[in-house]
């Protein structure tokens, strides 16, 4: 499928979902976009894990009681070319901001690789997300994955299948997240724990003053 096409699923998709009214939990799977979503009315803060071929996106409500979840899922990009790939990336995250509305973005940085060819398609695909964010005016901060994990688990060492099961306990999730998704609910619950701390000092907007947010 061409990267007009697949784009256009991905947005019918969030139409349908923008048109449905939820109670409850739904999952919907249409098109290259699968979401777990609950409904509500609030502040939200965006999650994502980047990938060439898989993004992973998670949506949670910061609360002073703690990350309330509001929707999760995965970009699936098929198997065209890079450029293709890149673009499915850009629009879907682009789609997710405007149909969920989150003013804040955090997401992995680059750290390791099985090659020098993986790292690279990660890192683009990590910079069409980025520019996504930019471009709806999102503060956006960057987290390496141990920072993730000490915060969701409590350790830097842990695996994805600990952090998944945190991130159910967290959230009050019945049913598990695809790894990639349960990723990006933990950078977006990270994220939450973060602006916390730097909301009483003063550096919580420092996106919308020039820059992204690196920790």
């Amino acid at each position: 499928m061409g990267a007009g096409l697949l784009a256009n699923a991905v947005c019918q998709s969030l139409d349908a979902l923008l048109n449905s009214r939820f109670r409850g939990q739904a999952r919907s799977h249409i098109g290259s976009i699968c979401i777990h979503k609950t409904a509500g009315v609030m502040t939200l803060i965006l999650g994502i894990d980047p990938g060439s071929r898989i993004t992973g996106f998670g949506v949670v409500q910061h609360t002073p009681r703690g990350c309330i979840y509001v929707a999760s899922g995965c970009i699936r990009t098929g198997a065209g070319e890079l450029a293709e790939r890149l673009q499915i990336v850009y629009r879907g995250v682009r789609e997710v901001i405007q149909t969920y509305g989150p003013v804040t973005m955090g997401i992995e940085k680059v750290f390791m690789a099985k090659n020098a060819d993986s790292a690279l398609k990660l890192g683009q695909a990590r910079g069409a997300a980025i520019v996504a964010g930019a471009e709806e005016g999102m503060e956006i901060a960057e987290y390496t994955a141990t920072q993730v994990k000490q915060a969701v688990v409590g350790t830097g060492a842990a695996n994805k299948e600990q952090v998944q099961m945190m991130v159910m306990h967290m959230l009050k999730l019945t049913s598990k997240p695809q790894i990639d998704a349960s990723d990006a609910l933990a950078i977006a619950i990270c994220h939450a724990h973060t602006r916390s701390s730097l909301l009483p000092h003063g550096l919580g907007t420092a996106r919308s003053r020039g820059g992204r947010l690196r920790l």
